[in-house]
């Protein structure tokens, strides 16, 4: 059995695009210069852009940081790590190309074959070919006893669910269920690996997670961000499925599921796939979409989302989507869960906000001494960016001789109280994760199959009925029909 620190072999296949400059490889510096690479590796850059080594490692080299070597000793680990960094330019469905970069890998091993991971960092449309050269190449160790082959493939992993099916089963022929890692980078962020701690290891929050104390539950996705320079990528898939059918369905499993016998990746998984089993599809009656247009944001003048010449004129992809959905299990019954997604919106946040339901027969409503109405009911918000933080509200009497109560929060800021410890980013954990073989945090088949059955539905339905996404201002909050929906179950604003 290969251990941790057996050599291994990282190629990056799309390596000169963003999410391999600004994230992946910053995330393996950032693992190196904390020690946890092996001694033996080597990161090996595959992509159709024209460079060599030394222009490769310069492109490198612009996105690190010394969040964890400060000083003087940066310069020097950043050029150790430089010094393992190789490049191959080539085609992502020429299997000579990927036959070279089999030459240049045994080279650069020099010895008996080490493991090797392979990062997929290119467009889905590409996937399979890439795949199918790996693994005609001969790059992919079959034999159980061999050094180990993984794969981390990005989402969307396909369009629907019957799409999704079929890649799975066409990327199955190269690399097996454990060998493929699929990646969400929402599950490698510190609150949501903080969700299950929450609910599992405190016993105040627990007994109170179900539908007899809790009202509704609102899970956001917020970007103040236009899609340019991603506008092509993004219009053939929006808002659903690009953050929707995944980030937010994952945030609402760690949320809702039912706690795991033990933290086993198989058992954590299989609580996530029962929740996601007994969602209602999304339905159309209760689903708005919306598209960004022009607006102004601090007098500087935005476009609107069909003006990006990488989008068609005529484009109805949305850009934001509400969507309510409903959990048919014992725990859930009948609460009612919103989620919401948006791009060009006024704000930067993603939070979890759970509100409890208002205390029967409350003393406190209209007392003879106090002419204030009943007392607000109870919320915990589990912010996970920007600055995350777990803030709890509660209803509090004012100082004072007269009976005054409003609304405080009980905060746990994580930057004033970890202040001294660096949060890691999701990649960096997750890429340690793929490392070690911990498969906790990445998409198992029947996940993946059941995270399509709540969209694929609403999908379809959005196509044959050529939906027209309502027209919001850049810079605004979205479509005031989310928030019509929203109250329409009850749930009020934040």
């Amino acid at each position: 059995m290969p251990s941790a620190s057996d050599p291994v072999t990282i190629v990056v296949i799309g390596a000169s695009g963003d999410l391999a400059r600004k994230k992946i490889f910053p995330a393996l510096f950032a693992l190196y210069a904390q020690g946890f690479l092996p001694p033996d590796f080597r990161i090996v850059g595959f992509a159709r852009s024209a460079m060599d080594h030394p222009t490769f490692r310069t492109r490198i080299m612009e996105h690190l940081t010394c969040r964890y070597v400060p000083g003087e000793r940066c310069a020097d680990r950043m050029q150790e790590f430089l010094s393992r960094c190789w490049y191959r330019v080539g085609d992502y469905g020429s299997m000579d190309a990927f036959l070279g970069l089999y030459e240049m890998i045994r080279e650069l091993e020099a010895g008996p074959v080490t493991n090797r991971l392979f990062y997929l960092a290119i467009p889905p449309s590409v996937f399979l070919s890439t795949a199918r050269s790996i693994g005609n190449a001969g790059l992919v160790a079959c034999e159980a006893s061999s050094p180990w082959s993984r794969v981390v493939i990005e989402k969307p992993f396909g369009n629907d669910r019957e799409s999704s099916d079929l890649l799975v089963q066409e990327l199955g022929h190269v690399f097996t269920e454990d060998q493929t890692y699929r990646i969400d980078h929402y599950l490698g962020k510190e609150m949501i690996q903080n969700l299950m701690v929450l609910r599992f290891a405190n016993q105040v929050f627990e007994p109170l997670w179900n539908r007899r104390y809790i009202d509704h539950v609102s899970i956001t996705w917020a970007e103040n961000l236009t899609t340019e320079g991603r506008g092509g990528y993004f219009d053939g898939f929006g808002i659903i499925r690009d953050v929707m059918q995944n980030h937010l369905l994952q945030m609402l499993a760690l949320a809702t599921m039912e706690c795991p016998a033990d933290l086993n990746p198989t058992h954590v998984r299989d609580a996530k796939v029962q929740l996601l089993k007994a969602i209602e599809p999304a339905s159309i009656d209760r689903a708005v979409f919306g598209q960004y247009g022009p607006g102004q944001v601090d007098g500087r003048a935005f476009l609107g989302y069909r003006d990006d010449p990488t989008v068609p004129p005529v484009s109805r992809t949305p850009t934001y989507a509400a969507v309510v959905l409903h959990i048919h299990n014992e725990r859930w019954k009948g609460v009612p869960f919103f989620l919401c997604a948006g791009k060009g919106l006024s704000v930067r946040r993603t939070e979890i906000r759970i509100r409890y339901k208002v205390v029967k027969n409350n003393p406190f409503c209209r007392p003879l001494n106090c002419p204030s109405a009943c007392p607000p009911a109870n919320e915990l918000v589990i912010r996970v960016q920007p600055d995350e933080a777990v803030i709890l509200k509660v209803v509090n009497k004012v100082p004072g001789l007269e009976l005054t109560m409003e609304p405080q929060a009980l905060d746990l800021l994580y930057h004033d109280t970890f202040h001294q410890l660096l949060i890691p980013d999701a990649y960096e954990r997750l890429l340690l994760d793929v490392l070690q073989g911990d498969r906790s945090l990445f998409i198992r088949r029947d996940e993946l199959a059941a995270a399509w059955d709540v969209f694929t539905p609403l999908l379809h339905a959005m196509e044959t009925q050529t939906v027209e996404p309502i027209h919001y201002a850049f810079g605004s909050d979205g479509p005031p029909e989310g928030l019509a929906l929203a109250e329409q179950f009850g749930i009020g604003p934040a």
